[in-house]
């Protein structure tokens, strides 16, 4: 990857339907270099998928929080297998430091938060969690 796929890459990151024309006009090449750049960074996996962001304020599950998940011995692959399945773990993430995981979180409900930490709570592997319900969004 070269400093035009990193800025074509950037440009849709900011706007994924941008015209093929004005994300030319904006790297300065020709519109059939975007083409095939997009081309082959789709082949190649670089892209995966073009997809839809909302407003956090406008979301079905409008609570958010990060769990941080520490796990005990060598059980991490068994506890992500277990939190891939369950339905308020919207991402998850390994880390470094004090704790093994980062779970991104929705519910729509204090209530929903509840219920899915009690049942995280109960992953076999899992010693220790932490978290914190995101109150507000500044950059998305």
């Amino acid at each position: 990857m070269n400093d035009t796929d990193r800025r074509l890459i950037a440009l849709l990151r900011t706007d994924a339907r941008a015209s093929v024309a004005s994300l030319a006009k904006a790297l300065g090449v020709a519109r059939g270099t975007v083409q095939n750049r997009m081309a082959r960074l789709a082949a190649d996996g670089t892209i995966v998928g073009y997809t839809v962001r909302l407003k956090p304020d406008v979301e079905e599950q409008r609570m958010r929080a990060f769990m941080t998940v520490a796990v005990e011995g060598n059980k991490v692959d068994a506890v992500i297998r277990a939190l891939r399945g369950e339905p308020a773990v919207a991402a998850l993430h390994s880390t470094n430091g004090r704790w093994d995981i980062v779970a991104e979180l929705r519910a729509d409900s204090l209530e929903g938060f509840d219920r899915a930490l009690a049942r995280i709570r109960l992953i076999e592997g899992i010693s220790q969690t932490e978290t914190s319900l995101l109150l507000s969004t500044f950059k998305f």
